[in-house]
């Protein structure tokens, strides 16, 4: 079974203790106020904070969270956006959204981030779960998936699960 990681998209804090949680990734969406709170407050309970987002870079930053999320499915040089990163934030727990291919797979996990993020819909579902199982058996980074519209990933080879907060 996949470890959890929930996408904090609103401004509720029950979820914070849950046991089976390990990590939180903060949308862009929150007030300053709740992610500052919501990440010490995480942190404190010995969680993982992401920010995620066109600004991660700069609410890591400022809410002094554990690391951040970028999404790279639509930039055509994944692998330099994924180094700008890495050399604003160095310190920075890394998670890369990528294209469900293999060749931005591989380019993106030469950067070595910390995991790699692949979008799961229904359609198209069996063709990204061999994607997964090939990533899975080729490289050592470790791998999430996200479910869209629904889609069920509960029996995919992944380390990490992501959900949002209203799913649960």
């Amino acid at each position: 079974m996949q470890n959890l990681i929930v996408r904090i998209t609103q401004e509720n804090l029950s979820l914070i203790n849950e046991e089976k949680i390990g990590c939180f990734i903060l949308t862009e969406t929150l007030s300053e106020n709740f992610a500052r709170d919501f990440t010490a407050m995480a942190q404190r309970r010995g969680k993982l904070v992401l920010a995620s987002g066109g600004q991660a870079v700069e609410n890591y930053q400022k809410f002094k969270a554990d690391g951040l999320v970028v999404d790279t499915i639509k930039e055509s040089a994944p692998q330099k956006i994924v180094r700008q990163i890495k050399e604003k934030a160095p310190k920075a727990v890394l998670g890369v959204v990528t294209r469900n291919r293999r060749h931005e797979a591989m380019l993106v996990s030469e950067c070595e981030p910390d995991f790699i993020i692949f979008k799961f819909w229904r359609d198209g579902f069996d063709a990204n779960a061999e994607l997964l199982k090939w990533y899975s058996e080729l490289f050592l980074i470790q791998n999430a998936v996200w479910p869209q519209d629904g889609a069920d990933c509960f029996d995919l080879p992944a380390d990490f699960l992501i959900s949002d907060d209203v799913s649960l």
